[in-house]
């Protein structure tokens, strides 16, 4: 890259074998079910993540709320963490397109305390929104991961319920990573997930919705009333073919620089690194005392470095594919150097 973006992983370019294979993707219209690279990309994530079936959508976001749309009646109620970013960073998109109301728990590390999300289940009173619907996040946008036996536990819970669990998994291989397991075996926790292409996995665009046959049967109806049924959509499936096949496998490396970038910044004077936060590829940290986190992106952004200036008083910077440890020691370098300059 021509600057060293730590803004997010959703910045990485596309490698040169997924623009090779954008130019020469064999397409089709995938409305009506015939682009070729589109089925070759469903059927690989859904077998990624052991599922009976999957569906190409534009993003995320879209994903995650296409989801919803799916799962839940209109009017009913989905119960998920209060930080997660179905209800932090999708724009309160669940109230407009599936049209049900969000009953947030508590939890600032991925994890919803199993009683409070059984206290929140609906009885059958004609006074309360049923509810319809759990959803975890995994890998948690706090840097964190959710074990396993956490995820367990809901799913039991879930099904004694009568309730169907959704998984934003946008960062699903990174929490694989980290967790040293196949991302089938998180999924296996849950009754449909999103996970995408375009994070850390390199792919210019689009995301992944995976579950069961008769569910994903209903979401590609509701992905066209939604206004994401493509076209030759092919030329972006190809990029997401190769994202699965070889960029999945190689994310641990992201977490390893991640760790090292961590390193690093702990050995600026005044700088509060959370070491806790640090399972995938996201370092969070705070400035010393009375440093102008703008005036730190400014001067970083003079010396070829894009980052996002703290929000809530903390910083993150995320690795990525392209990002080496020559880009981090060039990072910390400036940093130094602006903090030196203030004293």
């Amino acid at each position: 890259m021509d600057t060293i973006d730590l803004r997010s992983d959703t910045v990485t370019w596309p490698t040169p074998a997924m623009r090779a294979a954008i130019a020469e993707a064999p397409v089709g219209d995938d409305v009506y079910g015939d682009d070729p690279s589109v089925n070759e990309l469903e059927a690989l994530a859904a077998r990624a993540v052991g599922k009976a079936a999957a569906l190409f959508v534009p993003s995320g976001t879209f994903g995650n709320q296409l989801a919803l749309f799916s799962w839940c009646p209109r009017g009913s109620e989905v119960i998920l963490g209060e930080q997660c970013h179905i209800i932090q960073h999708e724009a309160g998109a669940a109230s407009v397109i599936a049209g049900v109301q969000t009953r947030p728990v508590d939890a600032p590390n991925g994890i919803l305390p199993l009683g409070e999300i059984r206290s929140r289940v609906r009885g059958d009173d004609i006074h309360y929104p049923p509810t319809s619907l759990i959803c975890l996040e995994n890998a948690h946008s706090s840097g964190r991961v959710v074990p396993l036996s956490y995820m367990a536990e809901v799913a039991d819970f879930a099904r004694g319920a009568g309730l169907p669990v959704h998984l934003d998994g946008a960062r699903l291989f990174n929490a694989a990573a980290s967790l040293g397991c196949g991302a089938a075996e998180i999924a296996a926790k849950v009754d449909s997930l999103m996970f995408c292409l375009s994070k850390g996995l390199c792919a210019p665009a689009g995301s992944m919705l995976a579950g069961p046959a008769d569910f994903i049967a209903r979401a590609r109806r509701r992905r066209k009333i939604m206004g994401g049924g493509m076209r030759q959509v092919g030329i972006l499936a190809a990029a997401g073919i190769i994202a699965l096949n070889d960029m999945a496998g190689r994310l641990g490396e992201d977490h390893e620089n991640a760790r090292y970038l961590a390193s690093r910044l702990a050995s600026l004077p005044g700088l509060s690194v959370q070491r806790d936060a640090l399972d995938i590829n996201m370092v969070f940290f705070t400035l010393p005392a009375g440093v102008d986190g703008e005036a730190l992106a400014r001067h970083l952004r003079a010396g070829g470095v894009k980052i996002n200036p703290p929000e809530n008083g903390a910083c993150r910077f995320v690795t990525h594919y392209w990002i080496k440890r020559a880009h981090i020691d060039k990072v910390v370098s400036l940093m130094q150097a602006f903090l030196q300059g203030r004293a």
